[in-house]
């Protein structure tokens, strides 16, 4: 199983878009995918339709039985999507209460982790979606993930959020005794835009190791396909975002095969 982890300490730059858009192409590749929602927003689960404020079975439920995890328990929090080869793992609202209520107990950074040695065999590629803030549920998609996509989306104030993302990183990094793989994807780049264009010429200089060589550009397709709950290669195969999405996949199955332990 091949794990990767989509996280920015910043809100509405396309980590859900590109969880769902890249697990749903792995799958038409026919991989085995599982995606993860671990954002109390529920954002990855309301685009399947499923609401997080009712929802049963979710993520949430794995960290409430820490302590007595079992593959039929997680196998329970895992429903089939509307895309052949891709399942879900919905998130609850109830997962905001975890900060509070067992943050403080052994072993919590790991349940993600855990979870997937159980389904190691299962699936052949895990995603995570993250909630936009440091805590509990972010460090367990760092602790789990073998490479961690960074979207930013193309305008100054998202970049300036890059720069807390990355210190985050690193100290995370040094916490889990882990070499943290990433790759910084520019999103909803508009290029008839100074702002888009300026922003990401900035990235370019600043993260060039980093940055992925190209960008999610804004494409009312990918709105699209999120209002009828598919993915954007399903809407239109040729759009600008399925086409970016595809170039993204390949750099990311290059990367990992160039970082396989």
């Amino acid at each position: 199983m091949r794990i990767w982890s989509v996280a920015n300490q910043k809100g509405g730059v396309g980590k859900t878009t590109s969880v769902v858009n890249l697990g749903a192409m792995l799958a038409q590749q026919g991989h085995r995918v599982l995606i993860i929602d671990l954002d109390p927003q529920g954002s990855l689960t309301c685009y399947f339709k499923m609401d997080p404020d009712h929802i049963a079975n979710s993520s949430y439920n794995l960290f409430v039985n820490a302590k007595k995890m079992n593959l039929s328990l997680i196998e329970k929090s895992i429903v089939p999507t509307s895309i052949a080869g891709m399942s879900i793992m919905p998130a609850s609202t109830a997962l905001a209460t975890l900060e509070r209520n067992i943050s403080h107990q052994d072993g919590m950074g790991l349940v993600i982790s855990k979870a997937l040695s159980q389904l190691w065999d299962d699936y052949d590629y895990a995603l995570i979606d993250t909630p936009p803030v440091l805590g509990l549920l972010m460090i367990n998609s760092l602790a789990a993930c073998q490479q961690l996509l960074v979207p930013v989306q193309t305008e100054f104030l998202a970049i300036k959020g890059l720069e807390r993302m990355v210190h985050t990183l690193k100290m995370v990094a040094q916490s889990l005794h882990k070499k943290m793989e990433y790759i910084v994807v520019p999103t909803m780049f508009d290029r008839r835009t100074n702002a888009s264009t300026s922003s990401l010429r900035s990235l370019k200089q600043t993260y060039q190791e980093k940055l992925w060589e190209s960008a999610i550009p804004v494409d009312t397709c990918l709105r699209d396909a999120s209002a009828m709950g598919v993915c954007v290669n399903q809407i239109n195969p040729d759009s600008k975002g399925a086409r970016a999405y595809s170039k993204l996949l390949e750099t990311l199955k290059e990367h990992s095969l160039s970082h396989a332990s």
